[in-house]
């Protein structure tokens, strides 16, 4: 790799999802090096460590475009707690005002900075291919499973217990045959005493439970609307403890219109990536 250090980046939580968010403007790191960097940098314990890196783009129809990869440096079209990073990022940086508009590859995305810049608002892009009616054996238990791609696949199992085993069970739903060739992330639900929605999510590229995936409190909202009864605005409890905020419209179809996902970002610090990072 042909990279001039030191590198200038942000580590940032989106409500338990970590990632290291680097200024890529003026192309520090090129395009075909991207994958094998973030794989190294997003090594935990030997460099900074993530769930995944995010680079800021240039873009000719937006504020901005983004390269969002998975910690084991798969491209990921989008993600939801990465999203609210990115636009605190580009709001703190300069990069664009409170309100804003970016690339992904699953369609542009608009986000808005709220609550002095530590609370960030983004609109997603619309849910398709929803598929009802899935049923798969987990542990001998057969399991109703529903399925929407939120940007990215989901499946989603609605649990009554507490404690279920999420990367154990995640990873069966993850590479099952009713997802393949490209598998799907799992998310867990469970409806709350107090009227909220716990979800915790197994996501694919990171193989590994996560404290938080917004695509997947997504999913899982739309569903708790169709098959729970619930209605928007929905609170998601995740693993980590913070609370989501999803609003969307459903209409007969199913469609959804006018989706969005609220919650905090956190500045955890700033740093500048030597060459010995990449070791």
């Amino acid at each position: 790799m042909a990279i001039s250090f030191p590198i200038n980046f942000e580590k940032m939580s989106g409500s338990g999802n970590d990632f290291i968010v680097i200024d890529n403007r003026n192309s520090i790191v090129h395009l075909e090096d991207q994958p094998e960097f973030t794989r190294k940098i997003c090594t935990r314990m030997f460099s900074v460590g993530g769930n995944g890196l995010i680079f800021i783009e240039k873009s000719n129809m937006a504020d901005f475009s983004w390269k969002f990869y998975n910690g084991d440096g798969s491209i990921a079209d989008m993600c939801g707690n990465g999203a609210r990073c990115a636009a605190r990022f580009a709001f703190r940086n300069n990069i664009a005002k409170s309100k804003m508009e970016f690339e992904t590859t699953a369609g542009n995305i608009q986000a808005e900075i709220l609550a002095n810049d530590t609370v960030v608002r983004i609109q997603m892009t619309k849910p398709f291919d929803f598929r009802l009616g899935l049923s798969m054996s987990l542990n001998g238990k057969e399991h109703a499973v529903a399925f929407v791609n939120t940007g990215v696949p989901h499946a989603v199992i609605f649990v009554e217990e507490e404690n279920t085993p999420v990367k154990k069970l995640g990873r069966k739903v993850r590479f099952h045959e009713l997802f393949e060739p490209k598998g799907t992330n799992a998310s867990f639900a469970r409806v709350l005493n107090d009227g909220r929605l716990e979800v915790r999510t197994y996501e694919r590229g990171i193989e590994d439970e996560t404290m938080a995936c917004g695509t997947g409190a997504v999913a899982a909202a739309l569903f708790a609307t169709m098959q729970r009864g619930m209605e928007s605005p929905i609170e998601i409890v995740t693993a980590g403890g913070d609370v989501l905020t999803v609003m969307f419209d459903l209409l007969d179809g199913p469609v959804a219109e006018n989706v969005f996902l609220e919650g905090p970002v956190r500045l955890i610090y700033k740093g500048q990536l030597t060459a010995e990072a990449l070791l």
